[in-house]
């Protein structure tokens, strides 16, 4: 569904050509957020083309269909080079050309496209570059994954995660972003955070909300998600975001909060530990990622009870008092500083023995 500021674009063709323009609207709506004013292009009999791309130019695109049905068998140059080439562009209107048959369109107007390739005239409407050449290994599938994904919203799982990464190089220029998130490792909460970190959301809230946000900013949005290695729920958006799972892992995620937190699962040296987690509490807030932070906190917290360094309880202890307050689980908050405080004054008397 288009919102009411989606661009418009107006195709002007033969009645014989409804078919075309009816494919071509289409797919120009699923997949590049148009308004396409299919009814009013169509052409009354023995109506003028030229004439019928003067009246486009009410829309921020025109789109002229050439055929054999609505070209003139002789058309001198004079009769369509005003309506067609200098006042577009006097007036800063797009224009793009389609030709539907055997029929030889004017060789100086362009943009001029086949209809036996749609998706090339969505993406010169979408503004796109044109992707990477797809090998010929894969070029059967990338065309059943571009009809699926590309032309439309959708999600496909494939198994291998090179397939996965051909598609995402040779279609980039049908989404409004590419997406990559390795989801063979690490948990949920970081998996959301590195995603808002990729298209710049400060998700300061806990996991369900950060989800419901990022749920609404993703559906609205043509974006290709690229899930590797697991496909969560969670993170496939729908609506206008298409999302495609590799079964196989493909490249760990290169986000610093993330392999901060890989190297705090992994570390066995307690001083090292604590190195890392403090350093992933910088990280975590410069980012406004505090549920990531939350779970390291409570992770460092139970490490340092198992390593009977009360110094790192009270420390860990207080920033998820700080976390669970500003998410507004005061009395969560409150049972936390209460342990803490009696733990810490447990602790006093040893000091003075």
């Amino acid at each position: 569904m288009q919102t009411l500021t989606a661009p418009t674009i107006f195709p002007c063709y033969a009645a014989a050509d409804r078919a075309i323009a009816e494919r071509l609207a289409a797919l120009l709506e699923r997949a590049a957020d148009l308004r396409v004013f299919l009814d009013e292009g169509q052409m009354a009999e023995g109506a003028n083309l030229a004439e019928k791309a003067r009246e486009a130019r009410m829309a921020d695109i025109v789109l002229v269909l050439f055929s054999r049905n609505s070209m003139p068998s002789r058309w001198p140059r004079a009769q369509w080079e005003d309506a067609l080439v200098k006042e577009p562009v006097a007036e800063g209107v797009r224009i793009a050309f389609l030709k539907c048959d055997d029929c030889i369109p004017p060789r100086v107007l362009t943009p001029l496209f086949d209809a036996a390739r749609l998706r090339d005239v969505k993406r010169w409407v979408r503004g796109s570059e044109p992707g990477e050449p797809p090998s010929a290994e894969f070029s059967a599938d990338l065309e059943v994954l571009g009809i699926a994904l590309a032309d439309r919203p959708g999600t496909e799982t494939v198994q291998s995660f090179a397939l996965a990464r051909e598609f995402a190089a040779a279609f980039r220029g049908d989404f409004d972003a590419v997406l990559r998130l390795d989801c063979a490792t690490g948990t949920l909460a970081d998996m959301a955070g590195d995603l808002a970190w990729q298209v710049g959301l400060h998700l300061e809230a806990e996991l369900t909300a950060n989800l419901e946000h990022l749920r609404i900013f993703c559906s609205a949005r043509r974006f290709l998600v690229l899930l590797q290695g697991a496909a969560p729920a969670d993170l496939i958006f729908g609506g206008r975001c298409s999302t495609l799972i590799s079964s196989e892992p493909g490249e760990p995620s290169a986000d610093a909060l993330r392999q901060l937190a890989r190297a705090f699962d992994a570390v066995e040296d307690w001083t090292e530990a604590c190195r890392l987690a403090r350093q992933a509490r910088r990280v975590a807030h410069d980012r406004f990622r505090l549920a990531e932070c939350f779970e390291i906190m409570n992770q460092w917290r139970a490490m340092a009870e198992e390593n009977h360094d009360r110094p790192v309880v009270e420390e860990a202890s207080r920033e998820l008092v700080w976390i669970l307050d500003g998410w507004g689980r005061t009395e969560e908050a409150r049972q936390l500083e209460q342990t803490r405080a009696m733990e810490f004054d447990q602790q006093l008397p040893l000091f003075f023995e």
